[in-house]
């Protein structure tokens, strides 16, 4: 006869159960992937859409994201294990088989697919299938064989944008694929920097990341500095393609001068305190962004 305290215990172990579940997912990293696709969304029909529009865009985005992570995952357990910061996810851990974890990854993005296409509309669902094509089977056997990976992985990173500008109607037009551009930029100074802050474990791994396969970093720093300047102008296309005006452009000079600054110590000093820095910097960075893309939107 079941008691109390084996109710409570079941209790545990299904919540136990259901975080792990939902660690594969990356739900930290996937809020950005939303915020991202959302301001795609928003800025392709700032008049407004349907509620029923925003809401399957953004759910479908979350289940094809979340399956991404999870199939990534399940990729990567044998790495990832080898890695003091990745070891205790899920899959590695052992809290969750990789059968389990396959067929998890494979229901959301299959559900999310079907959401994109049936509630949106089908080049969204098809925008979104790249992302997932692009990061499974390119990216992430690629990071196991060359220092490249970062730069192929930055596409399904930053497909997002297209996914809420295509929600929205707004086609594979010149200013969706400046915001795709933004985010393509963005992630170089972003993943390079936390490459360099987990190089050695990345190089007990395996993992040929340019950090590791560049024991002085110079090559790694002037990488940085590259796509950090290139951003800066970048981040100023919105206005020159129609979307904002002089507000924006300000706040993105600002910054994108900060990050500028921020790429240039690295290079220079080649530090974990610099390189610490700046990858703090860039998670505010593309938010902050896209606070102030929105704010002109819907104030100037």
């Amino acid at each position: 006869m079941s008691t109390p305290a084996s109710w409570d215990a079941s209790s545990v172990r299904l919540a136990s159960r259901a975080g792990d579940f939902l660690a594969l997912t990356k739900p930290r990293l996937n809020l950005l992937v939303l915020v991202t696709a959302a301001a795609g969304l928003y800025l392709a029909a700032p008049e407004g859409l349907p509620t029923s529009i925003l809401v399957h865009t953004l759910v479908g985005t979350a289940l094809v994201a979340g399956g991404a992570a999870a199939l990534n995952q399940v990729w990567e357990r044998d790495s990832d294990a080898l890695m003091a910061r990745t070891r205790a996810r899920p899959v590695p851990s052992g809290r969750v088989r990789p059968a389990e974890g396959l067929r998890f990854a494979l229901i959301l993005s299959a559900a999310g697919l079907v959401e994109l296409a049936a509630g949106v509309n089908a080049l969204c669902a098809s925008v979104a299938a790249l992302t997932l094509v692009t990061y499974i089977l390119a990216y992430t056997p690629l990071k196991r064989r060359t220092s490249l990976s970062t730069l192929v992985g930055a596409v399904p990173g930053a497909l997002p944008a297209l996914i809420g500008w295509t929600a929205a109607g707004g086609g594979l037009t010149l200013p969706g694929l400046v915001l795709f551009g933004i985010v393509f930029l963005w992630q170089m100074p972003h993943f390079l920097s936390i490459a360099w802050l987990y190089r050695h474990e990345y190089a007990a791994a395996g993992v040929p990341l340019l950090p590791v396969v560049d024991p002085d970093g110079r090559r790694t720093g002037r990488q940085v500095l590259l796509y950090a300047a290139a951003l800066w102008p970048m981040s100023l296309m919105p206005t020159l393609v129609g979307l904002t005006g002089g507000f924006y452009v300000v706040l993105a000079m600002l910054l994108g001068s900060v990050l500028v600054g921020l790429a240039v110590q690295f290079a220079r000093e080649r530090s974990t305190a610099a390189a610490r820095r700046l990858f703090l910097y860039s998670i505010t960075y593309l938010p902050l962004l896209w606070g102030a893309l929105v704010a002109d939107r819907l104030w100037i």
